[in-house]
Order: structure tokens, then C-alpha cells, then sequence
């Protein structure tokens, strides 16, 4: 999981995410907070985009896993 902070750039996150899922990570999430929007990255996908959402479910290694994502 990765939260845009103030210095990160959007460009630099999504190649960042690529890079993990490319190195055998099986879920990522970039999580935008100023936006409202989570990118989920999984192997041989494109990203998958959600706006206003207030939670994500965890999937494959962390599933059960719910993050609220209304505080962020």
C-alpha cells in the first residue's frame, strides 16, 4: 500500500506500483487522499480505478482485510 504524501509525485507512485507488481507483488494500492482515489494494481491487469470510496476489501494475500479509508 502506498499513500500519496505532499512530496510524491502521481507519475512517480503509478511507476513505483508497476515496479512492485512487476517484482511478484500480488496486490497494491495507491491511495490518493487529496482526489479521493485508489489505484489497485494486480499482476497482469491494468489498474483498477475507484473514486470516493470509504473502503477497500482485501484480496488474495490479505484477504478478510478491510481498510477505512474514511479518515484518510
Amino acid at each position: 500500500m502506498e499513500v500519496q504524501s505532499p512530496s510524491d509525485s502521481v507519475p512517480r507512485l503509478k511507476r513505483k506500483m508497476h515496479e512492485w507488481i512487476d517484482n511478484d507483488a500480488r496486490l497494491g494500492w495507491l491511495i490518493l487522499p487529496d482526489s479521493k482515489t485508489v489505484y489497485i494494481y494486480r499482476p497482469g491487469q491494468e489498474p483498477e480505478f475507484l473514486t470516493n470510496t470509504t473502503q477497500l476489501k482485501g484480496e488474495g494475500p490479505v484477504e478478510g482485510f478491510v481498510l477505512d479509508l474514511t479518515e484518510i
